[in-house]
């Protein structure tokens, strides 16, 4: 009888630790991996509304247009795309700068992974650059990893969380850093912004390095750590009304590329003649879109991870 009273005890403590166990498994796979999805985007819809917040619908491209495997160029938009590799050996970087320009802001564009806003909802960069016929794109902030932040794209509030310092366009072709917890998104629409961003840091701001990046963090989410160390980058930058630069940085990969810290990647947008710059979603996320390709390499693999979002341009 003691026996069994002990064979019992013992299966209900293995029951309950499988429960207890099972519980905190769906309770990541339910933040991390499965899909919620809150808003689905018709696309055509995305891109009208894109166009209204630019006062007006953009003419259409009635131009020549000239392009190869790095450049393309029309009435509406030039985008001239260079590879640059410095150092050697183990201290070798290795990175793409897309000089853009664009008659008109509405030709700055964001889109949707599976044209959906939510969380955990993933496409590779090219997957969804592809399916809205994009000529160039690259990642952007990944909003769905996380449940804060401002998140406004082609002229409408998705996510109203303040938390951090975002990044923002706006129709006169400007871009401009700001601090989501002091500029609600009220003020951010009447004063004209299309699209904020939420990760960071801000790494240029009036034409200067914004500020010491060596404690930076941008989540609290599981798995945070500081971001200033070497690692692949994405950036988005203006050096004047409708002139940007987007930059991606290829690393991880010793002998290719070993990434670039914050204070070396503000760095390049000062010389870039950047006045704003600010710091997207790196790592794995790091991808250029050109012609129908990806341009860089991922982590040294030529593997793209799923992203929730991408900024793009189109005819």
């Amino acid at each position: 009888m003691q026996r069994m009273r002990t064979r019992t005890k013992v299966i209900l403590i293995i029951a309950v630790i499988l429960a207890i166990l099972g519980g905190i498994a769906y309770k990541l796979a339910d933040r991390y991996l499965i899909e919620h999805v809150q808003v689905v985007v018709d696309p055509k819809v995305q891109a009208t509304a894109d166009s209204g917040t630019a006062g007006g619908d953009s003419p259409a491209s009635t131009g020549q247009v000239e392009s190869d495997d790095w450049n393309y160029k029309s009435d509406k938009e030039t985008i001239s795309i260079k590879k640059v590799e410095t150092g050697s050996g183990s201290d070798r970087i290795t990175y793409y700068v897309a000089d853009v320009v664009v008659k008109d802001a509405s030709s700055l564009l964001t889109a949707f992974a599976k044209d959906s806003f939510g969380t955990n909802i993933v496409q590779d960069t090219s997957t969804i650059a592809s399916n809205h016929n994009a000529i160039f794109a690259i990642n952007g902030d990944y909003y769905g990893f996380r449940d804060t932040g401002v998140v406004i794209r082609n002229g409408q509030l998705y996510r109203d969380e303040p938390a951090r310092d975002g990044f923002a366009t706006l129709a006169d072709g400007t871009m401009m850093s700001y601090d989501e917890e002091e500029v609600s998104s009220s003020e951010l629409l009447s004063e004209g912004v299309t699209n904020t961003f939420s990760f960071g840091p801000t790494l240029v701001k009036n034409g200067e390095i914004a500020g010491d990046f060596d404690k930076v963090k941008i989540d609290t989410n599981f798995g945070n750590r500081s971001i200033q160390n070497a690692n692949p980058r994405t950036g988005i930058g203006m050096i004047s009304p409708n002139h940007y630069a987007f930059v991606v940085v290829d690393g991880r990969s010793s002998g290719y590329s070993r990434g670039m810290t914050l204070d070396e990647f503000a760095k390049l947008f000062v010389d870039l003649g950047a006045t704003e710059a600010y710091n997207l979603d790196g790592g794995g996320s790091s991808t250029m879109y050109f012609n129908g390709r990806v341009v860089n390499d991922p982590l040294g693999k030529g593997n793209e991870r799923g992203v929730s979002d991408i900024i793009y341009l189109a005819e």
